[in-house]
């Protein structure tokens, strides 16, 4: 993942930040889309030698005032702008017990197994699927345990053919990403995960280049089923107190909406496989 994760996340949002009207373009013709590292400087109040300094890695302690500065130049929302000052104050390195399968807890599973209308599974910090109820099988076959998301998402062939809206979901799943990987420069799974993705997928690179960083909490998401059609369904990620890491991600839908009836019909599916288990 690198060694200068500063300059490469000041570097990438730079070259996405829109330019504020009325900057002095004394510097000659645009080439490149972005901010050059002198206007950021400039508009952020520093010295361009220091501002290229932290862009190189030369610098790695910015203060807090240069960072609200550059937090504030580039645009950054609340979750990059703590993703930025992570990267300068990492937590410090924390001994990590031996590697061992994740487990969801006997009375969460009896919890999701009871909410038989709601679609719900366990996430890792990876994507991986902990656990799932059939309800959330039944509405996308990446929901089911054992998958990792991201990369059934960006490896497998058919991979993306229940997102309509390929490119949001794909964006948002990388920054999730970015964002669990914070300034964490000792996870061997993470650091697995994300290599293998950029070796074998030219768009998970790109967006991963891109410094996108999203926390997941709550959205909308939009499915094409092959037996229901296209529908909408809200969700919400909570975090599992005692479970390193771990989501529980429940998914709903608005009364009377084409989510409420996709729902009602992949629930009737469900209790027609279980009748004939």
């Amino acid at each position: 993942m690198g060694d200068n994760r500063l300059g490469e996340f000041l570097r990438a949002r730079r070259e996405q930040a829109a330019v504020p009207v009325g900057l002095p373009t004394g510097l000659g013709k645009r080439r490149v889309p972005g901010l050059r590292r002198e206007e950021v400087a400039l508009l952020a109040g520093v010295s361009t030698d220091y501002y290229v300094r932290l862009e190189q890695g030369r610098d790695t302690h910015p203060s807090d005032q240069v960072l609200e500065a550059l937090a504030r130049v580039l645009d950054l929302d609340e979750s990059s702008t703590v993703h930025l000052y992570a990267l300068v104050r990492p937590a410090p390195a924390r001994r990590r017990p031996a590697a061992r399968p994740e487990r969801v807890s006997t009375g969460l599973l009896r919890i999701m197994e009871g909410m038989a209308a709601v679609p719900a599974k366990v996430l890792s910090r990876h994507f991986d699927v902990l656990a799932a109820n059939a309800m959330a099988q039944a509405v996308h076959p990446a929901f089911r345990p054992g998958t990792n998301m991201i990369r059934y998402a960006f490896l497998e062939p058919h991979g993306w053919d229940m997102y309509p809206d390929r490119e949001r979901v794909a964006a948002d799943m990388v920054a999730v990403l970015r964002g669990v990987a914070g300034a964490d420069r000792d996870d061997p799974r993470l650091t697995e995960l994300v290599g293998e993705l950029c070796l074998k997928s030219e768009e998970f690179r790109r967006l991963w280049a891109k410094h996108g960083v999203r926390v997941k909490t709550a959205g909308l998401k939009r499915f094409r089923h092959p037996m229901v059609g296209e529908f909408d369904l809200e969700y919400e990620s909570l975090t599992i107190n005692g479970a390193d890491g771990q989501l529980l991600v429940c998914y709903h839908a608005e009364p009377h909406s084409p989510g409420a009836d996709a729902l009602a019909l992949l629930s009737a599916l469900v209790a027609t496989e279980a009748a004939n288990a």
